[in-house]
């Protein structure tokens, strides 16, 4: 069987992925990537918990188990990357930046070179000859953190979890003893744990206060403390008062305003074309009729795709400057951009 390095990031998805491939007869290293350590005011970073519990189930799988320390080139290509679009106005995901930058390419190249012929990690997705997959559990499918993962990286890719459900996976841990058999999925940045966006971005960018204004008739509402933590369609942390809710449906960066309407029609909320940019193609370009997923476990829709315009059937809400679109066909995960 082939020697597998398993990406091990202390939860029950990683944990269930090195156990199943131990259970197949591959030689087995599970590998933890210390890409954050730093904690921020009032905030812990769970790093060390989540090495913790890699290295016993580890111990108790009986297999090998490294450090990978990427906390450098990390922060260059992720944390940075965020922090940047976001202080332009847009709204990236850094996941999809973490797959594309260190999962899958820092990591796969640093498990190879010290011996691995594969890589796997317990993403929700399936593979078959460098083509990505949808998962088994529709709720739970991750290909579209995985779009900008190249077709080369996933020829070298397991995805055990892939014909799996969650429930399923937490009942299989069970059964084998695995320590983080029940432990809570991580929510909020991918790097920082219990962490809101808001939160983070506050350590790392001037807060500057400005006006919330309504768009129909230019009356100031009240005020923010930034146009950079707002994104289109936002409802909440508004605080402008009474009536109806009101919406963000646009911002100017270089005012520092935030438009907002009661109108849940505002064309500026629905699109029927979005133009993209970074396009990336897991195998060959395509143009024609596909299916896309504005985020994640949004429903697929129907478009066109034709020079880097998808035309969709019908108007999509809050598609947002600097989010990805994910494109399929039929079960294919065929590639995807970043929306201008």
């Amino acid at each position: 069987m082939s020697k597998v390095y398993v990406g091990m990031s202390g939860g029950v998805d990683s944990s269930l992925t090195a156990a199943l491939l131990v259970e197949a007869g591959h030689d087995v290293t599970g590998v933890y990537m210390k890409n954050w350590t730093q904690d921020l005011p009032g905030m812990r970073c769970p790093w060390a918990d989540d090495l913790a519990d890699a290295k016993r189930v580890a111990v108790h799988l009986g297999i090998d188990f490294k450090v990978f320390d990427f906390e450098q080139e990390y922060k260059q290509k992720v944390v940075d990357y965020m922090i940047g679009e976001y202080r332009l106005g847009r709204t990236p995901n850094p996941d999809i930046m973490c797959n594309q930058e260190i999962k899958f390419k820092l990591f796969l190249e640093t498990a190879l070179e010290d011996g691995a012929e594969y890589v796997a990690t317990g993403h929700y997705a399936r593979t078959k000859n460098g083509q990505l997959l949808l998962a088994e559990d529709s709720n739970k499918d991750q290909t579209y953190f995985l779009y900008r993962v190249t077709k080369q990286a996933l020829e070298k890719t397991l995805f055990p979890l892939g014909d799996f459900t969650k429930p399923k996976v937490r009942e299989m841990a069970e059964e084998r003893g695995l320590i983080t058999a029940a432990k809570k999925d991580s929510v909020g940045i991918c790097f920082v744990g219990q962490v809101g966006m808001r939160e983070f971005l506050s350590n790392y960018v001037d807060t500057v206060p400005g006006d919330i204004i309504d768009r129909s008739n230019g009356k100031v509402l009240g005020r923010h403390d930034g146009a950079i933590f707002y994104t289109l369609g936002q409802r909440h942390g508004l605080d402008v008062g009474g009536g109806l809710p009101y919406y963000v449906v646009g911002k100017d960066m270089d005012s520092n305003e935030v438009y907002v309407s009661t109108d849940l029609n505002d064309k500026s909320l629905w699109q029927n074309t979005i133009n993209l940019n970074s396009i990336h193609w897991i195998d060959t370009l395509y143009e024609g009729e596909c299916l896309i997923r504005v985020r994640h476990r949004a429903p697929l829709i129907k478009a066109v795709i034709r020079d880097s315009i998808l035309y969709l059937d019908e108007a999509e809400r809050a598609v947002t400057p600097g989010q990805s679109v994910v494109i399929y066909k039929e079960n294919h995960c065929l590639g995807g951009g970043i929306v201008q």
